[in-house]
C-alpha cells in the first residue's frame, strides 16, 4: 500500500494513506513511499527516492501532477516562511501540530501518485540495499546536534577574519545534512543550511568538539591506492603504502611525497612515461570494470564516463562505498552504547568516543580495517577536538 510519513522526525508519528491521516492506529500493510523517515525504524519499506538516484519530487513529478505539485509546494513555502517568522524551529515540533489537515491530505496524496509513478517507471537498483543502509545512518547523523564553541581556541582569535568566520560557524547550523547523491561517484557532500563539515578550513575543525569525551578518527593508510591494489588482486602491504612503493618498487633515494605524487602521476594519467608501477596490471582492471562507456564498481554502482576517467572513477566510488559501508557495520555495533558515529568526512570515519567505552577502540579498529575487498591498514587518532587529533598506537 502506498503511503507517506507526515513529518520525518522519529518522534513525529503519522501517516498518510488511502485520503485517510493515521496518528495512532498505523497501518501495518504499508509497502511503498517516497522516503525514509525516523518513524519507519526498521520497516521494510520501499522507498521511491532511492529509486529515483535521489531525484527531487519536482525531478520525478509525472505531468498530470506537476501543476498541483507545484501549487502545494508554494503554500508550504509560505507555512515554512511564516514559521521562520514566527522563529519556530521544525527540529524541535510536528509539522501536522502547525499545518492544517486539509493540506496534509492534499499534499501527501500527491507524493502517493509521484511515489506511484516512479515505481512504475523505474527499476530496482542493483546497489537498492547498500543505499537504504546508508541513507538510514546519514538520517540518523542529521538530527544529531553537533558541538561546536569556541573554548580553547585562542588561535581563531589572532585576526578579526578568523575569529569572524569562527562566530560564524558557531552561529550556524548545528547538524549536518549529507547528500547521498551529491557526487556520480557516491562521494557524500552536504546540502545547504547544515554545518560543513566536508569544506571547513582545517584550522577551524578545532571548533567541533565530541558530546562526550573523545573523537576517535578511523582512516584508512593511502585509502585509494589500497582500493586499486585489492583490485589489481596484488596483497596488502601492511607498511605505509607509499614508504612500500618507494623501497620495493622505486627503489630510489627520493620522499615519501616524491614516491606518491609519482604513483598518482602513473595511475590516473594513461599516457604516463613513469614505469615504476608496471608490476600492477592497470589495463585489466579497466577491462573488468569499464564497458560500453560504464563503470561497474564492485557495490553494483553503474558511472556513465569516458574511457581516460574511468579508473579515477571506479576507485573514487569504490573507496567511498567501502567507507560507507564500514560506517554502517560501526553504526551497528555501536547500537544501545554511548558512543555514536559524529560524522564521515571522505575516507575518515569519526566517533564520539565515551571515556567508559575506550575499550571498544580496537574492535572498531578491526570492523573498519575487514572490508569486502580486503583487509586495509588503518590510522587511528584520538583528541578532545576535531583539529587535534594526535597518533593512536595499539
Amino acid at each position: 500500500m502506498y503511503f507517506q510519513t507526515i513529518d520525518d522526525k522519529s518522534e513525529c508519528i503519522g501517516v498518510y494513506t488511502s485520503g485517510r491521516l493515521h496518528f495512532e492506529e498505523i497501518p501495518d500493510d504499508l509497502t511503498h513511499t517516497w522516503k525514509y523517515t525516523g518513524s519507519l525504524k526498521d520497516s521494510a519499506c520501499e522507498f521511491a527516492y532511492l529509486y529515483a538516484g535521489g531525484k527531487t519530487l519536482q525531478e520525478s513529478c509525472p505531468e498530470s501532477q506537476r501543476s498541483l505539485l507545484e501549487n502545494a509546494e508554494r503554500r508550504l513555502r509560505a507555512y515554512m516562511k511564516s514559521f521562520h517568522i514566527a522563529k519556530i524551529d521544525l527540529r524541535d515540533h510536528c509539522i501536522f501540530d502547525l499545518v492544517p489537515e486539509d493540506f496534509l491530505k492534499g499534499f501527501c496524496e500527491i507524493k502517493n501518485k509521484i511515489t506511484e509513478h516512479v515505481f512504475d517507471t523505474h527499476d530496482k537498483p542493483a546497489h537498492y540495499e547498500h543505499l537504504l543502509s546508508i541513507h538510514r545512518l546519514l538520517y540518523k547523523i542529521s538530527y544529531q546536534e553537533l558541538k561546536v564553541d569556541n573554548s580553547n581556541c585562542k588561535s581563531l582569535h589572532l585576526t578579526s577574519a578568523r575569529s569572524v568566520k569562527a562566530q560564524k560557524l558557531i552561529a550556524g547550523p548545528k547538524h549536518i545534512d549529507y547528500n547521498l547523491f551529491g557526487t556520480v561517484t557516491g562521494r557524500l557532500t552536504t546540502r545547504p543550511n547544515s554545518f560543513p563539515i566536508l569544506t571547513v578550513g582545517k584550522e577551524f575543525r578545532q571548533l567541533v568538539k565530541p558530546q562526550n569525551d573523545w573523537f576517535l578518527s578511523l582512516d584508512y593508510n593511502a585509502a585509494e591506492v589500497r582500493t586499486f591494489i585489492a583490485l589489481s588482486g596484488k596483497e596488502q602491504p601492511s607498511q605505509d603504502v607509499h614508504e612500500w612503493h618507494k623501497s620495493e618498487l622505486i627503489k630510489k633515494s627520493i620522499s615519501r611525497e616524491e614516491a606518491k605524487v609519482r604513483f598518482f602521476a602513473w595511475i590516473y594519467n594513461p599516457s604516463s612515461s613513469v614505469t615504476d608501477f608496471d608490476s600492477y596490471d592497470r589495463d585489466s582492471v579497466i577491462e573488468k570494470n569499464y564497458s560500453n562507456g560504464i563503470v561497474t564498481t564492485p557495490f553494483k554502482r553503474k558511472i556513465k564516463v569516458d574511457k581516460k576517467k574511468a579508473l579515477s572513477y571506479l576507485i573514487q566510488s569504490t573507496t567511498s562505498d567501502l567507507v560507507l559501508e564500514r560506517a554502517v557495520a560501526i553504526d551497528k555495533f555501536l547500537k544501545g552504547k554511548k558512543s555514536f558515529i559524529s560524522h564521515i568526512v571522505h575516507d575518515e570515519i569519526v566517533i564520539d568516543l565515551a571515556d567508559e567505552e575506550r575499550e571498544f577502540t580496537e574492535k572498531l579498529r578491526e570492523i573498519f580495517a575487514n572490508n569486502r575487498l580486503d583487509t586495509f591498514s588503518v590510522n587511528l587518532k584520538a583528541g578532545k577536538n576535531y583539529y587535534n587529533l594526535e597518533t593512536l598506537k595499539i
